[in-house]
This record gives structure tokens, sequence and C-alpha cells, in this order.
């Protein structure tokens, strides 16, 4: 008797991506080793209920493009970006669990998004469709590479998962800042992200 296919392992990273950054890139493998997920889906936020003034779309669509190019198994999904309306992050998991049916969905979030979730649309069905993955920041670079490894995952089930990802100071409304007040942020994006935030004349104005 032939075994049933494993589902796939399916990973949500959802955010504005205003700028995409290294610590986002950073997260992103960690995930992808550490959950063993077959893949990662890289979301930038459409019309987002929780946040003002954020950069056209279809820049930050390309800037996700440019910054997660060469990362095996991360893939750019604009259908947030394309949606109308309100964009949450039930009916993005829900689109998932029926393209990719069956799988196994979880659901990436940083420490300050996982202490909000009880304000997002529904959380409860949100919990019921896809194991919450919380990145702990902490460890320091020299550290780090010692935990880039595949989790224990015999408690999928649990509400929440721990990420462990090395520090990364900046964020993107930082970098945001250095930019409007002319600084390098070359450290903190990649060479292509940097070079189209030039180009294209973002974040000059703070």
């Amino acid at each position: 008797m032939v075994p049933a296919p494993q589902p796939q392992r399916i990973g949500l990273f959802g955010g504005a991506f205003d700028p995409p950054h290294w610590g986002h890139w950073a997260l992103a493998k960690v995930a992808i080793a550490q959950l063993k997920l077959d893949a990662l889906h890289i979301v930038p936020t459409g019309q987002a209920t929780n946040k003002k003034g954020l950069t056209a779309g279809l820049d930050r669509l390309a800037l996700c493009h440019l910054a997660f190019a060469e990362l095996d198994k991360a893939v750019v999904d604009d259908r947030e970006i394309k949606r109308r309306g309100p964009s949450y992050t039930l009916d993005t998991l829900l689109e998932l669990q029926q393209q990719f049916a069956p799988c196994a969905l979880f659901l990436i979030v940083g420490q300050d998004q996982a202490e909000q979730m009880h304000t997002w649309f529904h959380p409860e069905r949100i919990r019921s469709l896809a194991t919450v993955c919380m990145a702990e920041r902490g460890l320091d670079n020299a550290s780090f590479g010692a935990h880039n490894e595949p989790m224990e995952l015999e408690n999928e089930k649990q509400a929440k998962m721990v990420l462990t990802m090395p520090r990364w100071p900046q964020s993107s409304s930082t970098i945001r800042l250095s930019i409007a007040q002319k600084q390098n942020v070359g450290s903190m994006v990649s060479d292509p992200v940097a070079r189209y935030i030039a180009q294209h004349h973002l974040y000059i104005n703070p």
C-alpha cells in the first residue's frame, strides 16, 4: 500500500516590508530552516486596517522581490496587494489552505505582533488554521549559528511556537528615518533594495 503523501508545510510571513531589511531576511531564513517549510510566502500588506501612510504597494512588492530573491523556498506573494478593500491575515490563511490542501500552515510573526494578536480580525480562527510562530530576538550573531536548525515539532497544535533568531536592532521605521536624514543604510538592507530605494526616491521625506 502506497503511503499517503505528507501535507505540504506552508509558512506565511506578512508585514508592511516598508522597506524589507536584513532582519526580515534573517527571520525568513530561520523560519524555513527551523520549521522545515516547503515554502514560505512573503506577503506584503495591502490595504492595512492598522497602518497609515504605507509606501505604494507595487514599490513594496518590488522591494520584497529584490530582498528575498536569493532565499531558497521564499515565495513573494502579491495576493494582499491585489486584494480590494481591507486586507486580513485570516483571508490570506484561508486562501493558502484552499490552494495547498492538504497542508500544515505556519504563521510567522514578530514578538510585538504576537502580543497584539488579540486585536486582529478573528484571532481565534487564525489560531485554528495555523500554528503561530513568534520570533524571539536575543541571540548574538556568534551564537546564533548553533540554533539555526530544525525544531522538534511534536507539539505543533500548541497556540504558539518560538523561533530563535539573531539580534537585529534596526526597524523599517528607523531605516526610513535614516534615509530621510541622508544617512547610509547599506548595512541595513541588501544592495538591490538600496539601489531601488535610491532610484525611486523613496523615503526622502520623514
